[in-house]
């Protein structure tokens, strides 16, 4: 496989100071920061970890971003999920090659391009055209244009129902997850799962209170914490600063129609 920089291709560009710039690389097209300019045109043609010296003598390394990278990088409208919670929710859900999957809120589709790498199918529904439009393109961006085959984005009210049936999943991030608990009943397969992302414990506490009542069981509430340590030979000790709190996950299997 061919690992040299090519037009149009994703480059993360990584400082001494281990910042990082993502830039679609464009013949003639130069990046800029605070530490000088490099061409784009240097990037081109080049192998992953190249490094490269800007105007004014700083060093870059060139490597493709993981998905982790982009969706922390990337063009958002929305609030993204963070890594941190986007790798628990693709096991929460189960997420598994060829699974049909209804995710209402796509937000910036972070959660979307996580799901469709793994290999799912995935319906979309949101509110907001702008949101649509950006999850699309972001989705194009990094998975490639064929993962748009696989990814149908509709201006839709997931709180008003669900017309795809016979689905394996169905993940929500939305302010009242509760209100598609009914519909989601209707559109999941038995032995389907059901995840909501949610910021308080107050939506996450209603929304198990809809899941009981209509026929989902196995619930579960979890919390992702996300501490780094700091390691410099014999001195290791827990960084000052840490990821906490984003959001609650929660989720169910229907075991009744």
């Amino acid at each position: 496989m061919n690992r040299t920089f090519v037009e149009g291709d994703q480059v993360l560009l990584v400082d001494r100071k281990q910042r990082r710039y993502l830039v679609a690389l464009a013949a003639g097209a130069e990046f800029h920061s605070h530490t000088g300019v490099i061409a784009h045109d240097a990037v081109l043609g080049a192998d992953e970890g190249v490094v490269l010296r800007s105007s004014r003598g700083s060093t870059f390394t060139a490597f493709r971003p993981t998905l982790s990278d982009y969706v922390l990088k990337m063009p958002r409208g929305a609030q993204v999920i963070y890594p941190k919670d986007l790798g628990p929710l693709l096991l929460l859900a189960d997420v598994f090659p060829g699974a049909r999957i209804l995710e209402s809120g796509v937000g910036s589709g972070a959660l979307s391009m996580t799901m469709l790498r793994a290999g799912a199918e995935v319906t979309g529904y949101e509110l907001r055209e702008d949101f649509a439009a950006r999850a699309k393109q972001n989705v194009a961006t990094m998975l490639g244009t064929r993962a748009l085959d696989h990814y149908d984005v509709q201006i839709r009210d997931a709180y008003e129902g669900i017309d795809v049936r016979d689905l394996d999943r169905v993940v929500l991030d939305l302010p009242e997850p509760w209100q598609v608990v009914p519909h989601a009943a209707g559109a999941l397969l038995p032995g389907g799962i059901v995840v909501a992302y949610t910021p308080s414990i107050l939506q996450a506490t209603q929304f198990r209170d809809a899941l009981d009542a209509h026929g989902f069981r196995f619930a579960e509430t979890v919390e992702v914490l996300n501490r780094t340590w700091h390691v410099d030979g014999q001195a290791v000790r827990p960084d000052h600063r840490m990821v906490a709190h984003t959001a609650f996950l929660t989720h169910a299997r229907l075991l009744q129609k």
